[in-house]
């Protein structure tokens, strides 16, 4: 088992030298890679789970609570699943870089914030959707996340309404009690199969299916950076325990 890092600048040495080995790369991401630039995560001590609301968190971002109460789901989802001020941070940035240089093959993200596009990533596999597309139930029309936002378009209960055709639109992320994607899921388990260095960052690899994804690599090198143990890190060769940003700022 790899000792975990906690110095940033030796994190970041050691994830450059297994990124400069490396040939085919593959990011596995969850919400831990956005709270550098300001998006709370869910499980960690200031997380939207310790946080106290009318409803839990797991119960709002669930497909029942959407279909039984909309505006209260809406109310939650405005205020705590868009963040259109956030920007991406050097995680986000560091890969795409790694991307146009031909090293990185995918991204694959539990996250819908859409910050991993926002910094140039083009092959960018969202498990759990995006905020940034939002579907007229009835017409298929899709509306962004500035649109629902916006609030032009809703209810007397403040629940968005597609103008087109009056239906009711849903979000296009996956909600607690929803399948995740299958072509989604084929492409990550390709990618992930395909990868020379899997790394793995952001994540405390407890959610499934995504999480189940990590065993389908067979590469040369599993690192893995989060600030709190997950999982798999009695199976990697490098173990960072120290802010995400920090680690990729090489």
């Amino acid at each position: 088992m790899a000792q975990a890092i906690t110095d940033p600048m030796e994190a970041a040495a050691q994830l450059k030298a297994c990124v400069d080995a490396a040939e085919r790369i593959v990011f596995f991401g969850g919400a831990g890679v956005s709270t550098a630039s300001g998006i709370p995560d869910f499980r960690s001590e200031n997380g939207l789970y310790h946080q106290k609301f009318k409803y839990p968190p797991e119960t709002m971002l669930g497909h029942q609570f959407f279909c039984e109460h909309t505006a209260e789901f809406y109310e939650f989802y405005r205020d705590r699943m868009i963040a259109l001020g956030a920007k991406p941070n050097r995680a986000h940035t560091k890969l795409a870089e790694l991307e146009a240089a031909g090293k990185l093959t995918a991204v694959i993200t539990q996250n819908i914030d859409g910050l991993h596009q926002a910094a140039g990533s083009k092959n960018v596999l969202e498990l759990h959707g995006s905020v940034h597309r939002n579907i007229c139930q009835r017409c298929g029309a899709s509306y962004s996340a500035e649109w629902i936002v916006a609030r032009e378009h809703e209810d007397e209960r403040g629940v968005p309404v597609c103008p087109a055709c009056g239906g009711r639109i849903k979000p296009d992320v996956v909600l607690y009690g929803e399948s995740l994607d299958g072509d989604v899921i084929d492409a990550s388990v390709e990618a992930i199969k395909g990868a020379d260095l899997l790394i793995i960052g952001g994540t405390s690899l407890v959610v499934y299916p995504a999480a189940g994804l990590v065993r389908y690599f067979c590469g040369n090198k599993l690192a893995i950076v989060n600030m709190q143990p997950t999982p798999q890190d009695a199976a990697a060769d490098l173990v960072c325990a120290c802010d995400i940003a920090k680690a990729f700022d090489f």
